[in-house]
């Protein structure tokens, strides 16, 4: 063989090489991210079932010490969480030592203060299980059960950004009245022979009160976010104008995430990503209602999109709002690991985790069969989407590596 064929020869065994080499290396990496993935996902399975239990067991903390140390930029609470039952617990039952109206906004609440002078944010009953909410997808009362709901999917789907909530009843008449402040004790009346209140905020009503079946009233409670972490109010990128015949930019404009992309805090850090794995939470609970979100102060984008108040969900589960998913579909980026997640919840498993996750909470069952079954077909809408994205533009531009090590210490 002549010197110059041997050249080329060894030239095309060295490209043949150096690409063989990257193409093992690639896979490994991807091979070794997936298997943490799905270790990842059946650590989640095995923690699914939180029994309160009142036993905090290694520790002398207070239970509201433990959870206000679990809050870091990227998460509410870790992966590992055995308190969390004692945690939950603990809101479910302490004695509510001052009650208050709730803090500014559209829907009514009540702020109490638990022992040990733990805030918690207390949102009545409006409807039954099976009731439908008709109308636009943000119509209706708050629905308590939704906040409940909501929190152990964003256990399930790994995102650990929602605020602790649980169901609790609470006796109106021995429990709130006596430590209630003035402002919410003048909105309490007697309907029937049911104890009710319209509290304070913009759509409360005299003529539209919460009323107990009875004294007793069935809620959830929201466990306040420690005030050593401020939360800045940011105003959704994709949020509707409310308006009939106006349409906000997303909603004509093709090509608006290019826009997004270009503007702080979207043009860098994981933000983006967390609009569109928030989109894909929205879209499950049928929640159209995002208008605004809050991240924790001074943080240049790097903290997480925190997932507060999920009650304008699971109204409908006929209605899937595809417009939810626009950060999704006109961006076409997802987060790997959030694409990993959502296909090992495929074929059931998803209705199946959210069930088992809320048969322990005071007030199982949380959500109507026809809600959870809901959700499986809205997974699968939200796979499709992908798919078309990948096959638009390729994997390779749509599956976005982004894990960040994260350390509770």
């Amino acid at each position: 063989m002549k010197l110059k064929q041997r050249v080329v020869l060894l030239a095309i065994l060295l490209v043949i090489f150096i690409f063989t080499k990257v193409f093992l290396i690639d896979n490994l990496d991807t091979s070794a991210a997936n298997r943490e993935d799905q270790r990842a996902f059946q650590r989640m399975l095995s923690g699914l079932r939180v029994a309160l239990d009142p036993r905090l067991e290694h520790t002398l903390q207070s239970p509201w010490e433990i959870a206000a140390q679990w809050v870091v930029p990227r998460e509410v609470y870790p992966e590992d969480t055995p308190e969390l039952g004692a945690v939950m617990h603990a809101m479910t039952t302490k004695k509510i030592v001052k009650a208050d109206v709730g803090y500014k906004g559209t829907q009514l609440k009540a702020l109490l203060i638990l022992e040990g002078g733990q805030k918690v944010v207390f949102k009545p009953k409006r409807y039954a299980r099976d009731y439908i909410v008709e109308g636009e997808p943000y119509a209706g009362y708050d629905r308590h059960n939704a906040e409940v709901a909501a929190f152990h999917l964003d256990r399930i789907l790994g995102f650990r950004r929602a605020p602790l909530v649980v169901g609790r009843f609470v006796n109106l008449r021995t429990e709130i009245k006596p430590v209630a402040t003035e402002q919410l004790l003048s909105t309490f009346m007697t309907v029937g022979n049911n104890t009710c209140f319209y509290g304070k905020c913009y759509y409360c009503r005299e003529t539209e009160p919460a009323c107990a079946d009875g004294d007793i009233m069935e809620g959830s409670v929201t466990l306040w976010l420690p005030d050593v972490w401020p939360l800045q109010k940011h105003r959704h990128p994709w949020g509707r104008t409310y308006r009939e015949g106006k349409l906000a930019r997303w909603e004509y404009d093709e090509s608006y995430c290019d826009a997004v992309k270009k503007t702080s805090p979207y043009d860098s850090g994981p933000r983006l990503l967390d609009i569109i794995d928030t989109a894909i939470f929205d879209y499950l609970i049928g929640n159209a209602d995002r208008h605004h979100y809050e991240s924790f102060q001074d943080d240049e984008g790097a903290s997480m999109l925190i997932l507060l108040d999920n009650a304008k969900s699971f109204g409908n589960p006929a209605l899937d709002e595809r417009s939810i998913l626009a950060p999704l579909y006109q961006c076409c980026i997802i987060r790997v690991s959030t694409w990993n997640r959502l296909n090992y919840l495929k074929n059931g498993v998803l209705k199946s985790a959210l069930k088992t996750a809320m048969l322990h909470d005071p007030i199982s069952p949380v959500l109507s069969d026809p809600h959870l079954d809901a959700l499986d077909q809205r997974l699968l809408s939200i796979l499709a989407t992908v798919k078309q994205c990948t096959d638009q533009f390729g994997p390779d531009v749509v599956l976005v590596e982004d894990r960040m090590t994260l350390s509770h210490l």
